[in-house]
């Protein structure tokens, strides 16, 4: 399809008048809205407040950088209260020691819904949370397990963290309740 004069012409009639492109695509016929678009552009028809100017406009004068402020020497806070250090386990021991270690101490955070998890996957589950390595999602890994525990608006939000099953983002005990076949969801549901 070529763009004739014509056509041109009522492109930007059309288009000045306020009209979509789909609805000018409609009125030219054998046009996609797209092509439409493209030409609109290419024309320089973008704003159709500004009546069609396709002569560039001149940039305005770049605003001059206010003077960096002088900054008076303040002697500097007193640092925050160091919470006592937590018990650090085997498994944590062997993690970077960037890692934080979330104290024991913390109530675990509610567990998931029993109406869709298996018993023994809910059993196994529980004992997960007392040797999970409580990380923060800046410590996650790829060989890490991303099961969240808690509500991610809190503080008490963590994650799993115990090494994961080749091939899944999961420890084998989160794994048993993240892939379940639908059938045996549907099962327990029903009964």
């Amino acid at each position: 399809m070529a763009w004739s004069e014509e056509r041109v012409a009522l492109l930007k009639k059309l288009w000045m008048e306020g009209q979509s492109a789909s609805q000018i695509a409609k009125e030219l016929g054998d046009v996609t809205r797209n092509a439409v678009i493209g030409k609109v552009h290419r024309l320089g028809l973008s704003n159709r407040a500004g009546g069609g100017d396709s002569a560039p406009k001149a940039k305005a004068a770049p605003r001059p950088q206010p003077a960096a402020k002088q900054v008076d020497a303040k002697p500097a806070k007193p640092a925050a209260e160091k919470k006592p250090a937590a018990r650090v386990s085997a498994a944590e021991s062997q993690s970077p020691s960037h890692l934080q270690v979330i104290p024991a101490e913390k109530p675990l955070p509610p567990q998931p819904t029993a109406n869709e998890i298996s018993p023994e996957a809910l059993a196994s589950h529980r004992e997960v949370q007392k040797k999970a390595l409580r990380l923060s999602l800046m410590q996650l890994t790829e060989k890490t397990c991303k099961w969240p525990f808690g509500d991610p608006a809190t503080d008490d939000f963590w994650f799993c963290g115990l090494p994961v099953e080749p091939g899944k983002c999961y420890c084998k005990p989160c794994a048993e309740i993240a892939y379940q076949p639908a059938s045996a969801r549907r099962d327990r549901r029903r009964s």
